[in-house]
């Protein structure tokens, strides 16, 4: 178990909850299609790498794809050893003392990390920790992190970080496996009387959503094994290292932003890419693109089931007027037909933060209009706005601005589909206490992620080819 005992910087999740991490942002993405990195992992981030871009760099160029790991953690023995029925020959004492320390070391960790799960990340034992759905989700999202987060180019995962991937996250799916549900079926007994029992099924978000995102996950590893053998390869911005002098000067094709200094850079043959390597990059990419398409609307599914926390709905303001302002306000009251796209044309906003911004603002809008619309009903908050709009009648100012409101954030996330979480998604994550939700949440969350990157990626390896071949 040399991957686990080597991982010096991955705890499994377990880091101080949301509220008390400093949440400032580095995003420092402006172009779309680019992958963006900030420094932490509670960001929640839709489509993005969420790890440290800014700490040094470990030199992956020798990574290879090899067969995946063994499903169930700890793993005790060679693979290739186990499938001829034979046992891994041990030659002297000392193989036998490596492997029990090895063993009591994996023991220890495993200890260690179920007493973080059981406290909630509450060290202190007082029981002011986060919900176990909440630690959960940062243990898959600190995962993905660990394993993808020094991921800035397009080419097959280190083996070691393969096999962590698949041990940890088999054994925080493995969850799963006993949300259940429950449903009376006829049982025939003996004697041939027929009984109702009681039979245990998988939950069925888990069993419609679970499987698909691990085909999903299957499928984004492998097109990033493909990348093995590439006619393209990366050299640091600025560097003129023997990997980076292929070309000659591939400065010409790097005009990178100084802000995203980080990145590496891709270089390719002055004659460009050939029509076959080209091909399977575009094939990578649509297939990266749907991918990122599926995770994406697990994860906006999952979060709409979530409830609202009652704490977003005493924010809220008074008026939806507050929320969007007296120029967005007055063009949502006075036209007769309403067009969201044609609002966001004049608007004009320039970069995604102020997307971001603005869906923050229609979505609180948009709960302040229909909680008002409900106002007669004695009902919490949540019930209020989920069960009684049906009730509300479809003429009422209310519910028709909440209604243009929706619209509104929908084309806006169609337009923008790298956004981040919103602060109501993010409080929903928060306050959420359902396990099973908070395993698919964050599952499909990391998935979205690492889809949108893949893409990124293969982008920045188009362009720098086409630029090539019309200098030619």
């Amino acid at each position: 178990m040399d991957t686990l005992s080597n991982s010096d910087d991955y705890d499994l999740g377990y880091q101080p909850s949301l509220s008390s991490v400093d949440q400032n942002d580095h995003s420092t993405s402006e172009t779309p299609g680019r992958s963006t990195l900030s420094g932490s992992p509670y960001a929640y981030c839709r489509t993005n790498s969420e790890t440290s871009a800014f700490s040094e760099q470990t030199d992956d160029n020798n990574s290879f794809s090899s067969e995946p790991s063994p499903c169930r953690w700890p793993v005790a023995k060679s693979r290739s050893l186990t499938r001829l029925g034979m046992k891994p020959k041990k030659n002297t004492l000392d193989d036998k003392l490596d492997d029990h320390e090895s063993t009591d070391l994996e023991l220890e960790m495993m200890k260690e990390r179920f007493a973080k799960l059981l406290l909630g990340e509450d060290m202190s034992g007082s029981g002011n920790g986060v919900s176990t759905a909440v630690t959960i989700s940062n243990s898959i999202t600190n995962l993905y992190a660990t394993v993808f987060g020094q991921n800035l180019r397009i080419e097959p995962l280190n083996p070691e970080k393969k096999a962590l991937w698949k041990r940890e996250m088999d054994c925080l799916l493995s969850v799963c496996d006993f949300i259940v549900e429950f449903s009376p079926i006829l049982q025939d007994l003996d004697d041939g009387t027929t009984v109702e029992v009681m039979a245990s099924t998988p939950r069925s978000d888990i069993y419609m959503n679970l499987p698909a995102l691990q085909k999903l996950d299957m499928m984004l590893i492998e097109i990033l094994d493909s990348f093995e053998d590439t006619e393209f390869w990366y050299a640091k911005q600025g560097s003129m290292s023997g990997n980076s002098i292929r070309t000659g000067s591939f400065r010409k094709v790097t005009q990178r932003k100084e802000e995203k200094w980080w990145l590496p850079v891709p270089c390719v043959d002055p004659r460009g890419l050939s029509e076959k390597a080209r091909k399977h990059l575009q094939h990578k990419r649509d297939c990266a693109n749907q991918i990122h398409k599926a995770a994406m609307a697990i994860n906006s599914n999952i979060l709409a089931e979530m409830e609202i926390p009652d704490t977003y709905m005493a924010t809220l303001p008074k008026s939806g007027k507050a929320c969007l302002g007296d120029s967005i306000y007055h063009y949502m009251c006075t036209a007769d037909q309403f067009s969201p796209d044609h609002l966001l044309d004049c608007l004009n906003m320039t970069s995604e933060h102020e997307a971001l911004e603005l869906a923050d603002r229609v979505e609180a809008s948009m709960y302040t209009w229909r909680r008002k619309a409900c106002l007669s009903n004695s009902k919490s908050s949540w019930d209020l706005v989920k069960d009684l709009m049906a009730e509300t009648d479809r003429s009422d100012k209310n519910h028709v601005l909440a209604e243009r409101a929706d619209s509104l954030l929908f084309c806006l996330k169609q337009r923008y589909p790298e956004l981040s979480q919103t602060t109501l998604d993010t409080s929903k994550i928060q306050c959420n206490k359902d396990v099973g939700k908070a395993i698919l949440e964050s599952y499909s969350r990391v998935l979205e992620g690492l889809a949108f990157n893949i893409v990124a990626w293969i982008e920045d390896v188009l362009y720098v080819d086409r630029t090539m071949r019309n200098e030619q």
